[in-house]
């Protein structure tokens, strides 16, 4: 199959769809891959190392789009690049399409598959392509976080740890997830004192038995999740519903009544986020103050650790893009049930439910596609 990695456009996105090492992984399985000059340059990958890879070197997205029936990306594709896909495309990428109806249009619009990364499952129903950049998010929204305290970026001037004699900032993570955990992790290791909320017993328990007695645990209804919130000094979200829009869970009223410089790291951006308050940043310009509180919404956290984020994303997604080309994108999802469940749009229809209940639409299933 013809494999096309096009260069990010997305603000601030410096990651790439495929590493040169996984490029050599598809070529030797006999697939042709054509790299757009230049995508590479986030990761230090230079074109050079993509050709000694087996890739072909393309002057522009537009050759790349032209020449590959599979599209790998990393974020979703810009209106420029929704203009580039046609029928005969596969688009396998991050799409989060719950709270983007314009490019959910645009996708059915242009008739090509569209597979996301984000609802892509395993046997146990977790989310294996969403859960690296999880990973790197997590632990990126603590270091935000910190660094949004900072008087000089409008914070309350908190350093996290405080020092002997002065108590450390005060931190509730929102939702005990994969990001909820590595963001915990590295809180507790900046010395915070942090408290985490979630409505799972069993997930409040891995967490107690993880971190100890250090970490506070509060199963969360409305009125702990309130106190927590006006309590802290750093809130990061961190609830995932897979494929629909996030939860509101901190209304504009609770932030009104937080402490002034208090700061608010929204991880669930992408699906829309979880504060009433929330709208989407960019590394260029990550904050904005609202009601006195510190806001961090950055849509692709993860951008601004490429190297670390694109070599743990094709780990992941490597063995799903050789399914896709080694047996044809029909074919690999009736093999399995679990790359079938990110089949979100196909010749203009949309097949993820989440996605269709989160914007009023009606839903085909792949299923019933496939045959």
């Amino acid at each position: 199959m013809q494999i096309g990695v096009p260069k990010e456009i997305k603000s601030q996105e410096f990651r790439v769809g495929l590493t040169p090492e996984a490029v050599g992984e598809l070529t030797a399985n006999g697939h042709s891959l054509y790299v757009e000059t230049g995508a590479g340059q986030g990761i230090d990958a230079s074109d050079e190392h993509y050709q000694q890879a087996g890739a072909n070197i393309l002057p522009h997205a537009e050759a790349v789009f032209s020449t590959a029936e599979l599209i790998v990306k990393v974020k979703e594709p810009q209106p420029s690049e929704c203009d580039l896909l046609g029928p005969q495309h596969i688009l396998f990428t991050y799409l989060h399409l719950a709270p983007d109806k314009a490019l959910t249009d645009a996708l059915m619009n242009s008739g090509a598959t569209c597979i996301a990364y984000e609802t892509v499952t395993d046997d146990q129903g977790r989310l294996p392509l969403l859960r690296p950049m999880s990973q790197v998010a997590g632990r990126l929204s603590a270091q935000a976080g910190a660094q949004a305290l900072e008087s000089i970026f409008g914070g309350r001037g908190l350093l996290m740890g405080g020092v002997p004699g002065v108590m450390p900032a005060r931190v509730t993570v929102i939702g005990g997830g994969v990001v909820g955990q590595n963001a915990i992790q590295i809180a507790l290791g900046m010395g915070a004192e942090v408290t985490v909320l979630d409505r799972s017993p069993e997930v409040l328990e891995r967490l107690s038995h993880q971190f100890g007695p250090a970490l506070k645990t509060l199963y969360a209804t409305g009125s702990s999740l309130e106190g927590a919130v006006l309590d802290s000094d750093l809130v990061i979200s961190a609830v995932l519903v897979s494929g629909a829009g996030a939860p509101k869970l901190v209304t504009r009223d609770m932030v009104k009544r937080m402490n002034s410089g208090a700061v608010l790291v929204d991880v669930a951006i992408d699906q829309g986020g979880c504060f009433e308050t929330s709208q989407p940043t960019t590394h260029a310009d990550p904050t904005y103050v609202m009601d006195g509180v510190v806001h961090y919404c950055v849509a692709n956290m993860p951008g601004a650790v490429p190297r670390t984020s694109t070599q743990a994303l094709t780990n992941a997604t490597l063995p799903h893009v050789l399914s896709l080309a080694d047996q044809g994108w029909r074919e690999a999802l009736r093999a399995d049930s679990n790359l079938r469940n990110g089949l979100n749009v196909t010749d203009g229809v949309l097949t993820c439910v989440p996605v269709a209940q989160s914007q009023g639409r009606n839903a085909t299933s792949p299923e019933d596609i496939l045959g």
